[in-house]
């Protein structure tokens, strides 16, 4: 199983998410870092373990400001070794960077939108708030337009240390049994960790936990696309 660290952008500052209230979020204050600049956030990552991939939620954009692109493209260049997810709504086609999209059932109108997404590699994400999902309900009666990875997002979990929503995982998981499913929300420690690994979840992405340091990163492998 992977772990993806997540970073949650607004404003050019990384905050910290919690269940979902984006308007009541803040700089995030933590342990590892001296301050909330992404640049020292994705480096105190690293200096915990050799992550691959991060996990980047463009905030501006899915509450429909102006998207952080120019931020986000920096970073990859002064990472080059790290390969970051980016929900940023619904990805350009003509967008060739290496940055893979992510697209949130919460910024779809329509299914049809999965069926127009472009051809590139890409992750569907199901973003569900206390079981309910956000976008077009009949999203999950057409799993084979959804890409091989679908992370299974609980935002009301999200920063809350609520433990993983394994009923929405399960739910996932019936409708696709083939899919690598990617739980997100809710993660507070090695034990979540160890449960998520024992039911075949592929990756988790994490935040809070990081910060906390309750995770024990030892048990895992270096994340891979």
């Amino acid at each position: 199983m992977k772990i993806i660290p997540v970073l949650d952008l607004m404003q050019g500052t990384v905050v910290h998410a919690v269940k979902g209230h984006r308007e009541t979020y803040r700089p995030v204050s933590s342990p590892l870092c001296p301050d909330a600049d992404p640049y020292a956030v994705v480096e105190a990552f690293l200096r915990l373990h050799p992550f691959e991939i991060f996990y980047i939620a463009d905030l501006d954009a899915l509450m429909g400001g102006i998207c952080q692109r120019k931020l986000i493209m920096e970073m990859q260049e002064a990472f080059p070794g790290v390969i970051f997810w980016v929900d940023q709504g619904l990805p350009d086609a003509a967008d060739h960077t290496s940055i893979v999209p992510v697209v949130g059932s919460e910024s779809l109108d329509t299914t049809e939108r999965l069926r127009q997404t472009s051809s590139r590699d890409w992750i569907l994400s199901l973003d569900f708030f206390d079981g309910f999902l956000k976008g077009p309900a009949d999203i999950l009666e057409c799993p084979e337009s959804w890409p091989d990875r679908v992370i299974v997002m609980s935002l009301n979990r999200v920063g809350g240390f609520d433990g993983p929503d394994l009923e929405s995982l399960e739910r996932v998981r019936r409708i696709a049994p083939g899919k690598r499913l990617i739980a997100a929300g809710g993660v507070r420690d090695g034990g979540d960790l160890a449960a998520l690994e024992s039911r075949g979840v592929h990756a988790v992405l994490v935040a809070s936990a990081l910060h906390s340091g309750d995770l024990g990163l030892e048990r895992f492998g270096s994340p891979s696309p």
